[in-house]
């Protein structure tokens, strides 16, 4: 799926456990924003970001596809790519992938690019759109995942 951009090892808390025993749907959404919290500082979207410019991104829409189940201690790395990117926006895919190979779950992001003094949405400087097209040239995949895209719903047969 070409290379993605890889998280340092994570590990499942014990507070993140359900009354199931296993990971908390929540907290998944945690995972895959940790991870990109790992890459965006090399976009230009860390922390000082916000402070120094005015500048940040939001999430617009977020999707999981939930695979396998995660239980306590489970260590996992996240692996992201750029699907997508315009001046305002930019489309993610990850993948939560179990210490021993398997993938956990899916996440699909549309981030937008905010201008805090609206906040609005609004185009990213030229400095930090050559960074995330350079990220995208590293981290794209080869071919369109099979699980973006996908929409909510239930099938019927007519």
């Amino acid at each position: 799926m070409g290379k993605p951009h890889i998280s340092p090892i994570l590990e499942i808390k014990p507070e993140w456990i359900d009354f199931n025993g296993h990971l908390n749907m929540a907290y998944y959404s945690v995972l895959f924003d940790t991870a990109a919290d790992h890459f965006y500082p090399g976009i230009g979207f860390g922390p000082d970001y916000i402070r120094e410019r005015g500048l940040t991104t939001y999430t617009a829409e977020f999707h999981i596809c939930y695979l396998r189940e995660l239980h306590l201690g489970a260590k996992l790395r996240v692996h992201s790519w750029l699907l997508d990117y315009d001046r305002k926006r930019f489309h993610t895919f990850q993948e939560i992938h179990h210490e021993d190979g398997w993938i956990a779950a899916t996440g699909e992001a549309l981030g937008l690019h905010i201008d805090m003094s609206g906040p609005r949405v609004a185009p990213m400087p030229d400095d930090v759109f050559t960074r995330l097209e350079s990220f995208h040239a590293t981290h794209r995949p080869d071919a369109w995942p099979e699980r973006a895209g996908r929409k909510i719903g239930i099938a019927r047969k007519d």
